[in-house]
C-alpha cells in the first residue's frame, strides 16, 4: 500500500490571516528580498527550508508551482523531512460522545438516498501560536473510535464487542493500515500506542470479555513491527495485577512503560514492555485525589488530578506531580488558587482530562469545551480559546454542549511505517 494517496484532498482548512505589518517588502528598496537572488537559490536548499515549514504553512506553498506540490509525493524530500524536519507539540481534539459514538459524524447527503457517506473530522490545535486547524477522518471507517496517537498516526479501534480490529491513519496525508485482529474479545480496553519511524509497538489491556454480558480486567496483548525484521502479532500476552479497574482506557508511554490510572483505590500501572510485566505505583496523597490523569511531557510521567482536603486546614487545588527514577511522586506545580477557583466554578464537578505533549499540558472540562493550557517551561497558565469550526461542523448535539477530547499529536507529512506494516500484513 502506497503510504501517499495521491488523490488526497488538502486537509487543512486554510483560514490564516496574513499579517503584512508596517515592513515594506518591495523589491526595489529591500535588495534581500530581490527575485533575481531567491530565483537562484539551489533546490536541495530550498527544500531545507520548506521541510522546516510547519503543515500549514507547508500545504499553503504546495500551491506555488507544480514542483512544491509534488513534493509531497517526493522521496528524496520526504527523507530530508525525516531528518531535519522539527517536532511540532500539537493536540488533536475530536467531539466526545459515549463509547459507541466516541466523534460526531453528520451525513454529507441531504436526502434519502441511501448513502452511508459521512463527515468525520478532528481539530488540530498549535499551543504555540493558539491556532486551531480542521483535519478530515473521511476514510476511517463507521465504527471505529480513537484511542491513542503517536508518530503522526491516531490509533483507532472497532467499537463491537469482540476481537479488536485497530486502524493507524494519518490525517495529513490519508494514508491507513489496519493491523490484525487480536486474539481475545474483548469490550473497550485500555490502548497504548508508540511509534517511531522504524517500528510500532501496540498493547491491549483488559476488559477481557469472560461472557456475552460480563467483563473482567485479566489480560494484555501486545503487538510489535520493526524494520529489522523482528515481528510479534499479538504473540506476547501477560496478566493484570489482581482486582484492578483500567477506567480511563488510555495508556501513556515513558521510556519503554506504558503507564494508566488504577481506581478504586488510586493507584498507577505501569506495563514494561522489555519485561513484559505490570507492577503497581502507589499514587500521591490518594485519599485526597480527584478526577486524576496520566499525561508525559518532556520524556517525563506527570500525575494531573485535584486535590480535595476538605476537613484539614489545606485548601483545594489542582496540582501537579513528576514521578522520579526512585519511584517515587514529587509535586511540581499547583495552579494559583485565584484560578483555580475559577477553573472548579466553570467544571463545577464535571471532572476533567488531561493530555501533555512537549512542555505543554492541556486539562480539558468533560462535558464542554473549555480547558487550560499549562507551559511547563514557563510555568503559565491560560485559557485555550475556542475552537471555531464547532459550530460549523454540521454535527448535532441532541441538547447538549460540545465535548472534546484530546490526544497528543504530532502532524507528520511522512509515516514510514505504514509500508513497513503494508509489508507484514498485507
Amino acid at each position: 500500500m502506497d503510504a501517499f494517496n495521491t488523490s488526497m484532498p488538502l486537509p487543512f482548512s486554510y483560514t490564516f490571516t496574513i499579517t503584512s505589518g508596517s515592513c515594506n517588502t518591495s523589491t526595489h528598496t529591500n535588495p534581500w528580498m530581490d527575485v533575481r537572488i531567491w530565483s537562484k537559490l539551489p533546490e536541495r536548499l530550498l527544500d531545507r527550508v520548506i521541510a522546516f515549514l510547519p503543515p500549514p504553512a507547508f500545504f499553503r506553498a504546495r500551491s506555488v508551482c507544480k514542483r512544491w506540490y509534488g513534493l509531497l509525493y517526493c522521496s528524496s524530500f520526504l527523507e530530508l523531512y525525516m531528518q531535519i524536519s522539527p517536532s511540532h507539540h500539537w493536540f488533536l481534539f475530536l467531539k466526545h460522545r459515549t463509547l459507541k459514538s466516541y466523534i460526531c459524524r453528520a451525513n454529507t447527503s441531504s436526502g434519502g438516498n441511501g448513502d452511508n457517506q459521512t463527515n468525520c473530522e478532528g481539530y488540530l490545535f498549535d499551543p504555540c501560536d493558539a491556532a486551531w486547524y480542521r483535519l478530515s477522518f473521511n476514510l476511517v471507517p463507521s465504527g471505529f473510535y480513537p484511542a491513542s496517537s503517536s508518530g503522526g498516526l491516531v490509533c483507532w479501534v472497532s467499537d463491537e464487542a469482540g476481537a479488536k480490529n485497530l486502524i493507524l491513519f494519518n490525517p495529513l496525508v490519508d494514508s491507513l493500515i489496519q493491523l490484525p485482529p487480536t486474539l481475545r474479545p474483548r469490550l473497550f480496553p485500555s490502548i497504548g500506542l508508540t511509534v517511531s519511524p522504524t517500528s510500532v509497538d501496540v498493547t491491549v489491556a483488559g476488559d477481557d470479555l469472560i461472557s456475552p454480558y460480563a467483563v473482567k480486567n485479566l489480560s494484555t496483548e501486545s503487538f510489535h513491527i520493526d524494520a529489522g525484521g523482528f515481528y510479534s502479532i499479538w504473540g506476547t500476552t501477560s496478566s493484570l495485577p489482581r482486582l484492578c479497574s483500567l477506567e480511563s482506557g488510555r495508556m501513556v508511554h515513558v521510556d519503554g512503560k506504558f503507564y494508566c490510572m488504577n481506581y478504586s483505590p488510586f493507584s498507577v500501572l505501569a506495563y514494561d514492555m522489555a519485561a513484559n510485566k505490570w507492577f503497581k505505583i502507589k499514587a500521591p496523597m490518594r485519599r485526597f485525589l480527584r478526577s486524576p490523569g496520566l499525561v508525559e511531557s518532556r520524556g517525563k510521567l506527570i500525575l494531573v488530578a485535584a486535590v480535595e482536603k476538605s476537613k484539614l486546614n489545606v485548601p483545594k487545588s489542582l496540582r501537579l506531580w513528576g514521578l522520579q527514577d526512585c519511584g517515587t511522586w514529587v509535586e511540581i506545580e499547583r495552579m494559583p488558587l485565584q484560578l483555580y477557583m475559577q477553573f472548579a466554578e466553570v467544571e463545577g464537578g464535571n471532572d476533567f482530562d488531561p493530555v501533555g505533549h512537549g512542555e505543554f499540558i492541556v486539562i480539558m472540562i468533560r462535558g464542554s469545551d473549555k480547558g487550560l493550557l499549562f507551559d511547563i517551561c514557563r510555568k503559565r497558565w491560560r485559557w485555550i480559546p475556542a475552537c471555531p469550526y464547532l459550530g460549523s461542523s454540521g454535527c448535532a448535539n441532541n441538547g447538549e454542549g460540545a465535548e472534546l477530547r484530546g490526544l497528543a499529536y504530532e502532524p507528520r507529512l511522512a509515516t514510514p511505517v505504514i509500508s513497513l506494516l503494508s509489508c507484514f500484513t498485507g
